[in-house]
């Protein structure tokens, strides 16, 4: 086939962010993410207070996750076990030009799969969504009843024929990040995707201001047709917001890239390796896909109101992992990489390192979701349609899910360590049996916890939402941990040093724990009376105040760590 090249312009003066000093790298990544983050939160702030917990809410949340096999089996993750370390080794050895055509053909092999992949998901949209959605299917019955008013399921279907889209535009923005993160250049990919969060936010407000909806602060009296406007609006962003994302990060990779060349060429040097470890990276991603698949399924089977507080839980739970885990592993991993089997000792300490760095904000992160959960959920979603039984359903998600909290982060660490030496089929079987495990526990919890309701347990609210999601949580959690003891035990094999810093770990703990003390009494005997607002920023500014403080009385070498790479 005819080829492309990708023509180098140089327009004035770009950030050389390969000259950032190494102790940076996790920072820069870390602040991109908290920056999309942030916005997330004020994404589904706002989408919480439009929809609730209700039929719309339900049909967002499942339709977000439905296009999430290609997002994930074919994006970020498997860029990092795949593209990531051929390409770097490129890099390193001094052939920029081969790296460059390397990457030309992953682009042109990754268009071609995504493309066909968002074709299939469009044209059996309906089907797809009957599966993985089951418990939507008897909402036409229901309606033709006069039972419910929303067929969730056909609403379903035609948001999840946005959402393909987005998530294969998205698929492609993860090939820039992953050039630009092995040239060291991690502001750009980092920040990208606030222009996605924006425009969806954008959208959100302006299509709410044109047909004159403001949520109200007890909830409002809303037509179904209109929160279905809402609802196309948000996905039409997505799709907006994910083109932008994409577009906006080629003229960094133009500027760093050399030698490319567009084309669907398995012949090209490294492709065939990349792909041959795309093989046991995409059954590890894969597992956990088919897991989250199950997880939907099973939710739709539960109360309306299930999929979207699950949802609304994840949002919190995922933010540790992505500031905590994933940024320190995005930074950690091309320098993995590059030390490679030269040297066990130097790759096992960063592995420690970085273990280290990241358990120091998850530790109080997973306290503070167990004891202060509630207000802060109540600060970020309450109002509009979100109200009280919405918070104490949400809160009981996150708490049980944060229990494994510190068992995901740190096998987001320890899966580097595999990567990095080429090993990818040990991460992917680890993920089968946190899968198997969560199903086991999963399953019988959920329906056995769907029968007790809200308001049977913190008498506010109404007995419209029950604890069934609860379940799926618990089966996380315990999951979490059994994947963490195999992760921990495969590595330590490979590289003897790699041990889990128990002391460093426990010492975060009490630090936490001593932390919640006057946070808690804080909370109890002053702003019990306050807006859930402020009363959530204030504690949870009270409590991370608190940990910090200590743990630079106890000279914690991480927050140091964490402050140099802010300057």
């Amino acid at each position: 086939m005819g080829k492309i090249r990708l023509v180098h312009k140089h327009r004035g003066k770009m950030m050389d962010e390969a000259k950032t000093p190494e102790g940076n790298r996790a920072s820069v990544v870390a602040l991109g993410i908290l920056s999309s983050r942030v916005l997330g939160l004020i994404r589904w702030s706002l989408m919480a207070r439009y929809f609730g917990s209700g039929a719309h809410a339900d049909v967002l949340r499942a339709a977000f996750q439905a296009p999430n096999a290609l997002q994930n089996l074919l994006g970020e993750g498997t860029m990092s076990a795949a593209f990531i370390p051929v390409y770097s080794k490129m890099i390193e050895e001094g052939r920029p030009e081969a790296a460059g055509r390397f990457a030309g053909s992953i682009l042109g092999l990754l268009t071609a799969v995504v493309c066909a992949g968002v074709l299939l998901g469009v044209w059996l949209a309906h089907p797809i969504c009957s599966v993985l959605m089951r418990g939507f299917v008897g909402d036409a019955a229901e309606v033709a009843a006069g039972l419910r008013e929303v067929d969730r399921l056909l609403l379903a279907v035609d948001m999840v024929r946005l959402a393909f889209p987005m998530a294969g535009i998205l698929v492609l923005s993860s090939w820039a990040l992953g050039v630009l993160n092995s040239h060291r250049r991690f502001l750009m990919p980092y920040f990208a995707p606030i222009l996605w969060n924006v425009t969806i936010i954008g959208s959100l407000l302006g299509v709410g201001s044109v047909i004159g909806f403001t949520p109200g602060e007890n909830g409002a009296s809303i037509l179904p047709e209109t929160l279905t406007r809402l609802l196309t609006a948000v996905f039409l962003g997505g799709v907006i917001g994910g083109l932008m994302q994409f577009l906006i990060q080629l003229p960094s990779v133009a500027f760093v890239i050399k030698g490319f060349r567009l084309s669907l060429s398995t012949r090209v040097d490294g492709v065939r390796r990349a792909l041959a470890a795309v093989g046991p990276a995409l059954a590890g991603r894969g597992v956990a896909q088919l897991s989250a698949y199950v997880d939907i399924l099973l939710a739709t089977l539960l109360v309306e109101g299930a999929v979207a507080s699950i949802g609304y839980a994840q949002v919190l739970y995922i933010l540790p992992i992505s500031l905590f885990g994933l940024s320190v592993a995005a930074a950690e991993l091309p320098e993995l990489t590059r030390i490679g089997a030269s040297s066990f000792s130097r790759m096992a300490d960063r592995i420690r390192a970085g273990l280290r760095q990241g358990l120091f904000l998850a530790v109080p992160t997973a306290l503070g979701y167990i004891a202060l959960g509630y207000v802060i959920i109540g600060a970020i979603y309450r109002g509009g349609l979100f109200g009280i039984d919405d918070n104490w359903l949400t809160y009981f998600i996150l708490a049980t899910y944060s229990l494994g909290l510190l068992a995901t982060v740190s096998s987001r660490l320890l899966q580097n360590g595999f990567w990095a030496l080429g090993d990818t089929r040990t991460p992917a079987r680890m993920a089968l049996v946190r899968a198997i495990i969560a199903l086991v526990v999963a399953i019988p919890a959920m329906f056995a916890l769907d029968q007790l309701s809200i308001s049977q347990v913190t008498g506010a609210g109404s007995s419209t939402l029950y604890f069934g999601a609860v379940g799926l949580a618990a089966g996380s959690a315990v999951a979490a941990w059994v994947e963490w003891i195999f992760l921990g035990r495969a590595l330590k094999r490979r590289l003897e040093a790699a041990f889990i810093p128990w002391r460093a770990v426990g010492e975060m703990i009490l630090i936490a724990l001593i932390s919640l003390i006057p946070t808690i009494a804080f909370w109890y005997v002053v702003t019990q009376n306050w807006s859930p607002l402020w009363s959530g920023i204030t504690v949870t500014v009270l409590f991370a105040a608190t940990y910090l403080n200590l743990s630079n009385l106890r000279g914690r070498s991480e927050l140091k760590a964490w402050l140099g790479r802010l300057r």
